[in-house]
């Protein structure tokens, strides 16, 4: 019998239940921030990397847009926890599903166009037609300008399912190599270990930058519209 691979990206069930809930619940259970007077090192890490995030992310933004400061922080440690927890064995990854990704980036984007578009509607309106554009060019221009914008949610979406599937996909190919080789060929299946090893080390880099830039092009297209 032949396994598919790509069953490891359906949603797991136990008792006709599905999981995806509990997994996507999950990560917030890992910033419950602490009361007590004294924090320890778990918070203080959160803490301090709230503080460098926030710095490095909202420094370009004017006042306005600095009050997304809550939303995109939340966006980027849910994303950064989903991603890295779907990393451990026999668990699950929502951020592999397509419609997550969607239902995190369409509403997102759309916000930051309908603030551009209610606070400075003319730049906004004017980001569809570059300055000294030809009277020829002018109705290719706002059409390639109008779906490259309403691409863009899209771009979000499927930019973090396709890395995210890619790198998962290609350890299960290693890994189900390395169990293969190790009795006909122990050597090389040490090497296909080191090498998977090797990958698990890039894939923890892939979740927490994949986060990042999600986030990132976000504070971008609300720095447009602000």
């Amino acid at each position: 019998m032949t396994m598919n691979l790509f069953d490891q990206f359906s949603t797991p069930c136990i008792f006709a239940i599905p999981l995806s809930t509990l997994a996507t619940l999950l990560p917030t259970l890992l910033l419950t921030p602490s009361n007590r007077l004294i924090t320890n090192r778990y918070v203080a890490l959160q803490l301090w990397a709230l503080t460098k995030f926030t710095k490095h992310l909202l420094s370009p933004l004017t006042q306005s847009g600095r009050t997304w400061a809550a939303l995109l922080l939340t966006v980027m440690f849910f994303l950064t926890l989903t991603n890295l927890l779907g990393l451990l064995p026999y668990t699950f990854t929502p951020t592999t599903q397509l419609s997550l990704n969607m239902s995190l980036a369409v509403p997102l984007w759309l916000a930051t166009v309908l603030i551009g578009l209610r606070c400075q509607t003319t730049t906004s309106l004017a980001h569809m037609l570059p300055t000294g554009t030809p009277t020829l060019l002018v109705p290719a221009l706002i059409i390639i300008e109008t779906i490259s914008l309403m691409i863009r949610p899209l771009a979000l979406g499927v930019r973090l399912t396709a890395n995210l599937t890619a790198g998962h996909l290609l350890m299960s190919l290693i890994s189900m190599a390395t169990i293969s080789l190790s009795h006909s060929l122990p050597t090389i299946s040490s090497l296909t270990l080191v090498l998977l090893l090797l990958l698990t080390a890039l894939e923890i880099a892939v979740a927490m930058i994949q986060a990042y830039v999600f986030v990132l092009l976000l504070s971008l297209y609300l720095q447009e519209n602000t």
